[in-house]
């Protein structure tokens, strides 16, 4: 694959660039523009600058972009509300762009962004963890200057997908500093007129070949669409096909049989696939290189299987959070950090949590063999205390979590799919809003997804009888009462949240017999450098249940907790909470900065027992 990193035209900058990764792994094209570095900036308090004309102004304030203002990387730090912020940065367009369509993207802006260039409005989106585009073709060619001017709102009231950012002024329990604006890369790529959209890679491990989906912009008359499946001995397969007949060309890449290598934990292995478009003379107007992994996720009974096979998924809850960038990682060595430390704690994978990661997050966990289940930040739906009709998300959470879909539909690392977290409402013979959009979000993830398992909603409220999955949370911190909780699944009557005291209070439909896990346990509240967290109020230090008298209380608590559910033949995995601290949460396996805070070794051992899960499997899958 070759060194994208950066173009010429940007490489006598590129020791000032933050973030100068390519921030499209899974679809890349070679000639590209980072836009990350310093920009003007303004905060907008009053939602006035439309009025004020600041889509033409100067903006006096600066800005290290893709930081968000709140972050100490951003070399602002502001963590007061910004109800609207603005950005402005002139960006000369490549003259070696000439004949082609200049395309300016967006990784992430939270919450709600509108985009001008050169004075003309060219995008609007809402929603902030999904990547958006503006085509410039017209607006700004090669050669020219193209003035980008963007608009972010992020309100703190009504109902908006936050994940864990906090709605009031300061951090409390479990969520945390705010994130606004622009928080992943902005950058820019040339495309031909006829050019691809994101392909949508299917691995078929039983017939042995991948189903390759070319979506396409622009006219088609007289094009075709090829491509190449490669690995260390070269074209393993190929196809092409013309291209003005579908919407969506789709190819057929079979493998031959010992050329057939599944994508495991143990072995991640992945194919180069090249797609390129050919125009009607035969000469190619677009090119990209793609990964993609072999490998299957099915269901039989209670059991998960990958690849066929029983694989007991030892997760972490990771939120993606960092001291300095808040969701934005520092770098892109602090992801593979992430990956690499839960890996060495004896973890497998893990649920990505409120938060829709960046898309080289998953490019490592390909590489790495890191099992993952994306999840959609769609904490901020609550308009009130639990009952019939507290929480009511809007259609934008459909939307936006289809966005998360699509784009990382094709990373093999994923192998399941949650829309929705802890969401609190009690059933009842009327359909409330909270009904409509799980089962929307639920149904809307299986038309996009036929390949991996969805579960309505982690743990509380299961509204979805046809779930594929079902699970509870619970942070009972006796090793002996846990263990009595969890014994249900045995006889299908495992552990149903909520647990509140109220027998009359029913969140969930009933279990229906499907794979069932813990995803999300334990949380243990440890913070060996901090007495301030003896006795002391959980707003300074926070965590489940009581603190342990020592890191020895601390394993025997862990070792006693997973314990109970490697040793469940019923149970395909868990999830423990959680991989770092995260602020004044106090309950991760390291500290925020993700140095040690235990013996790790101690908690891998404790993980890497056998699973019962598992006996029987192949030791070599």
């Amino acid at each position: 694959m070759p060194d994208v990193r950066h173009t010429a035209a940007a490489s006598a900058a590129a020791p000032e660039v933050p973030r100068p990764e390519y921030p499209r792994p899974s679809f890349v094209r070679e000639n590209w523009l980072n836009l990350n570095g310093v920009w003007q900036f303004a905060r907008d308090p009053g939602d006035s600058g439309l009025e004020r004309g600041l889509v033409g102004a100067e903006l006096e304030g600066r800005i290290v972009v893709p930081f968000c203002p709140e972050s100490e990387l951003s070399g602002i730090g502001d963590t007061d509300f910004h109800h609207a912020v603005w950005y402005r940065r002139t960006v000369r367009v490549p003259k070696e762009w000439a004949g082609r369509r200049p395309v300016l993207h967006f990784g992430a802006v939270d919450h709600d962004a509108t985009v001008w260039v050169n004075g003309r409005e060219v995008a609007r989106h809402s929603g902030g963890f999904t990547p958006f585009s503006a085509d410039l073709g017209g607006v700004a060619g090669a050669g020219e200057d193209a003035v980008v001017v963007v608009r972010a709102r992020d309100s703190a009231d009504g109902p908006q997908a936050r994940g864990k950012q906090s709605t009031r002024y300061e951090n409390h329990s479990c969520v945390y500093t705010r994130t606004t604006g622009i928080w992943q890369t902005v950058w820019m790529e040339p495309v031909a007129e006829t050019h691809l959209q994101r392909p949508r890679i299917t691995p078929d491990l039983a017939a042995g070949c991948f189903h390759v989906e070319l979506p396409l912009s622009g006219p088609r008359v007289g094009h075709r669409v090829r491509a190449e499946l490669r690995d260390a001995g070269g074209v393993a397969a190929e196809s092409s096909v013309t291209a003005d007949l579908d919407l969506a060309p789709r190819l057929v890449l079979a493998l031959p049989e010992e050329r057939r290598r599944p994508w495991s934990p143990r072995d991640p292995h992945l194919y180069e696939l090249v797609v390129e478009v050919t125009g009607p003379e035969g000469g190619v107007v677009d090119r990209a290189v793609c990964t993609a992994g072999l490998r299957s996720v099915g269901l039989d009974g209670k059991r998960v299987l990958l690849n066929g096979r029983p694989v007991f998924q030892r997760l972490v809850l990771d939120q993606g959070w960092y001291p300095d960038g808040l969701m934005t990682a520092p770098d892109d060595a602090a992801l593979v950090r992430d990956i690499e430390l839960s890996m060495a704690a004896g973890f497998n994978g893990a649920r990505l949590h409120q938060k829709v990661f960046e898309e080289r997050f998953l490019h490592h966990a390909d590489r790495l063999g890191y099992l993952v289940w994306g999840e959609f930040g769609d904490w901020g739906a609550s308009t009130g205390p639990v009952g019939t009709d507290n929480q009511q998300p809007t259609a934008g959470f459909v939307a936006q979590w289809l966005e998360a879909v699509v784009r990382d539909y094709s990373h093999p690392s994923v192998v399941g799919w949650c829309p929705l977290n802890e969401t609190r409402q009690e059933l009842t013979d009327r359909t409330s809003v909270l009904d409509d959009v799980t089962r929307a979000m639920f149904l809307a993830t299986k038309a996009a997804d036929t390949s991996r398992p969805v579960l309505d909603a982690s743990g509380y409220a299961h509204r979805v009888p046809e779930s594929d999955i079902y699970d509870s949370h619970c942070y009972e911190q006796d090793p002996r009462e846990f263990r009595r909780l969890m014994a249900g699944l045995a006889e299908d009557a495992p552990l149903v949240n909520p647990r509140d005291g109220r027998s009359d209070a029913v969140w969930s439909l009933p279990y229906r017999g499907q794979p069932y896990f813990c995803s999300e346990f334990g949380g243990i509240w440890w913070n060996p450098d901090d007495a301030r967290a003896v006795g002391a109020d959980r707003l300074v230090s926070w965590g489940y249940g009581q603190r342990p008298r020592d890191e020895e209380d601390f394993h025997r608590r862990f070792a006693g907790l997973t314990g109970v559910l490697l040793g469940d033949p019923g149970m395909f995995g868990y999830c423990y909470t959680q991989l770092t601290d995260v602020f004044q949460e106090q309950n991760g396996i390291y500290r925020f900065d993700r140095s040690a805070k235990l013996d790790v070794a101690r908690v891998r051992a404790a993980q890497l027992r056998p699973a019962a899960f598992e006996e029987g499997a192949d030791p070599d899958r």
